[in-house]
């Protein structure tokens, strides 16, 4: 199983088990996040690079691998991407390069499936 496999299989066995338990709150919070995304006055393009953006900022590796993946299939180029991580990390500072690392890694793999 790839890197990309792997992420998604996770994240979706997790998501079935969390939703599962019924907890209003924990569903409504999914929902929320799921509508924030959708298309509205802001394309999902523009609405993926920001989430990309604040993912790299708060270093959550699960959010980026989600955000890249999100971007790959509304059509984002690797330039577009590349100027999404240098505006992160210009914003995050150093600390972010490790996730930077990962998430060039992850890109690549998209792109390589």
């Amino acid at each position: 199983m790839n890197l990309i496999e792997e992420f998604n299989e996770y994240r979706s066995q997790m998501n079935d088990k969390i939703l599962a338990a019924d907890n209003k709150v924990i569903k409504r919070i999914f929902n929320l996040d799921t509508n924030a995304y959708a298309e509205g006055t802001i394309d999902i393009k523009s609405k993926e690079m920001i989430g990309l953006a604040c993912s790299m900022v708060l270093r959550c590796d699960d959010c980026i691998k989600y955000h890249l993946g999100k971007s790959y299939e509304a059509g984002l180029t690797k330039e577009q991407v590349f100027e999404v991580f240098s505006i992160a990390t210009l914003i995050g500072g150093t600390i972010v390069i490790p996730h930077l690392r990962r998430a060039a890694e992850y890109w690549e793999t998209l792109e390589n499936q």
